[in-house]
């Protein structure tokens, strides 16, 4: 079978074509500055050379038109014809509580989805725009729907539940959800496999850091606690994100600087995190560069970022009584040696040992990067969400043949 797994936006789509005989990538790419006459394909098959072009694209449907005319291509195309794609795997950000685990396209799961666009204006309604592309574009192939949520519906309501009036969670499902879901899923499986250890005997801590990030105690191969909430804003200090704030700031900074909620919500999820602090870049590469140059904002965001990785990572080991395992992942955890230093020499308490000549191995395999002593093992393991979703997809469409 091969499956497409979709990622769309409100602006753009990515797509990455697998054959699960083999679990191998034929191509991926991307469309950018849908809705705009000079929009932009970017095509990689595997093995060839990109291709790109630029032309006027108005809406999702016609994207999703010309990544199929892009992978049926004589010349840059990987299968012969679209009848060979069987099914379509989407990337969805918000589950609520409805969805615990993945599941095929029906009426009642559109409906479902459309009812949590207010949990995620940002990213929902995008979604659903891919899922009715290809329903137009592909008729008849099986659809699934994978959610960054669903593996954090196991956490337990001692975790989820925010210490506030009980009727908005009973109203408007106001609790702790967790994102990334797909991500921390995938690499806490792939380091338990590197470690050859059942994964419900590990407790773990998963950090997801990229622009976006967040941190997940697993215990019993569960999700029982994440940093992220109700939604992507909480938690850990992020490129552009605040991360935990007092409450209070909000409407005191309205008040006092006379904002909309508009842009009180603009200030926190896009001025706000690295880029504020460093007043620079929210790119850890930028600021990284710029701290070992000398500037002291970069040195104070790098140091406040770090600070508070290692506090999640310490709170986390505290609520499973101990861990065994820290892993890294996501483009900044993966690829930032200088970061997963500087947080590891903050727990040696906890009796991690930093290799570092491990550390410094550039890789794109899961591997250990803690001395053979080190007590808690410390792991980095690429993420390959797009995977889990074409896994899960192959699953639940074979499941219902």
């Amino acid at each position: 079978m091969k499956v497409l797994v979709i990622n769309a936006g409100s602006s753009s789509l990515k797509y990455q074509l697998y054959d699960m005989s083999d679990e191998s990538v034929l191509a991926s790419g991307r469309v950018e500055r849908i809705g705009m006459d000079s929009s932009i394909v970017t095509h990689e098959p595997v093995g060839a050379p990109e291709v790109r072009d630029v032309s006027e694209i108005l809406d999702h449907v016609t994207a999703v038109k010309r990544v199929i005319d892009m992978l049926t291509h004589k010349e840059h195309g990987v299968v012969t014809s679209m009848s060979e794609i069987e099914a379509v795997g989407h990337r969805i950000v918000h589950g609520g509580e409805v969805f615990k685990s993945s599941a095929l396209v029906t009426t009642e799961v559109k409906k479902e989805i459309k009812r949590l666009f207010d949990l995620a204006p940002l990213h929902n309604p995008a979604h659903m725009m891919g899922i009715t592309a290809v329903e137009n574009v592909l008729p008849g192939v099986p659809q699934a729907v994978v959610f960054d949520t669903a593996f954090h519906q196991t956490m337990p309501d001692t975790s989820y539940l925010y210490p506030i009036p009980t009727v908005l969670y009973r109203r408007h499902g106001v609790r702790r959800y967790g994102f990334h879901g797909t991500s921390h899923a995938y690499v806490s499986n792939k380091a338990a496999r590197v470690l050859n250890k059942p994964l419900e005997s590990i407790k773990m801590v998963t950090c997801h850091i990229g622009n976006g990030a967040s941190c997940t105690a697993i215990m019993d191969g569960k999700s029982m606690d994440t940093s992220m909430g109700m939604t992507p804003l909480e938690g850990l200090m992020m490129g552009t994100r605040s991360g935990d704030i007092d409450p209070a700031i909000v409407p005191y900074v309205m008040n006092k600087e006379e904002l909309t909620l508009n842009e009180a919500s603009s200030m926190l999820n896009k001025h706000s995190g690295m880029l504020a602090i460093s007043g620079l870049s929210s790119d850890m590469r930028e600021v990284t560069e710029a701290m070992n140059e000398g500037d002291k904002n970069a040195k104070l965001a790098f140091d406040m970022y770090v600070y508070r990785v290692k506090k999640y990572i310490g709170a986390y080991a505290a609520a499973m009584n101990g861990m065994d395992v820290l892993v890294f992942t996501a483009g900044v955890g993966e690829n930032s040696a200088v970061l997963r230093q500087a947080v590891v020499e903050g727990l040696t308490f906890l009796g991690m040992e930093l290799d570092e000549e491990r550390n410094a191995v550039r890789s794109k395999e899961a591997r250990e990067i803690s001395t053979d002593n080190s007590r808690v093992k410390v792991l980095v393991v690429p993420t390959n969400e797009e995977l889990l979703i074409a896994r899960d997809t192959y699953a639940l469409v074979k499941a219902a043949q």
